[in-house]
């Protein structure tokens, strides 16, 4: 059944003066977190076919991070796009990917409020409620969403919120 998987970028430092949003570069508990994560989507067995990625520093330092674990074998788009998006054009953004040849598994790798409000926003019937409440609350940094549904159903309450795997609920490596 395909996939969607919405990861949010790693921790990004805010600690140099006067650096744009966009040049934020992660910070050292951002490169800390993500073989974890990378870890539990492996055991998952997910290993995305596309992916959609902001082009924001930390959002492109995520992704070296994550292709670390994953096969060199995946179309990437790389697009500002996510960068400003809100919840409808990640949704946009990813239907466009599926037309023609549609992936088994499709992830984007963003930005907040844009990908809480997605995740929010899909989830359907069948969902693991307690993962759907715990996005609500906060969807922490280097934080996946973890869907499955017929890409048909890439619409507001048409998938299932499968898994929401957050950082520190994972184990140290």
């Amino acid at each position: 059944m395909p996939k969607l998987v919405l990861m949010r970028h790693a921790k990004s430092a805010w600690d140099t003066p006067g650096l744009a949003d966009f040049d934020r570069p992660l910070a050292p508990r951002g490169l800390r977190t993500m073989p974890r994560v990378m870890h539990a989507l492996a055991q998952a067995g997910l290993a995305p076919g596309h992916i959609i990625c902001s082009t924001a520093l930390r959002t492109r330092q995520t992704l070296a991070l994550a292709m670390e674990h994953w096969t060199d074998d995946i179309r990437i788009d790389m697009t500002r796009a996510v960068y400003e998006a809100d919840a409808n054009t990640l949704l946009d953004l990813a239907r466009s990917a599926i037309t023609g040849g549609a992936p088994q598994t499709l992830a984007i790798i963003g930005h907040n409020p844009a990908m809480e409000d997605l995740a929010a926003a899909l989830a359907g019937p069948g969902s693991d409620e307690a993962a759907l409440d715990r996005i609500k609350t906060k969807y922490p940094t280097a934080a996946v969403a973890i869907f499955d549904g017929e890409w048909s159903g890439l619409k507001p309450g048409g998938m299932r919120l499968e898994r929401f795997i957050v950082p520190r609920e994972l184990p140290e490596m």
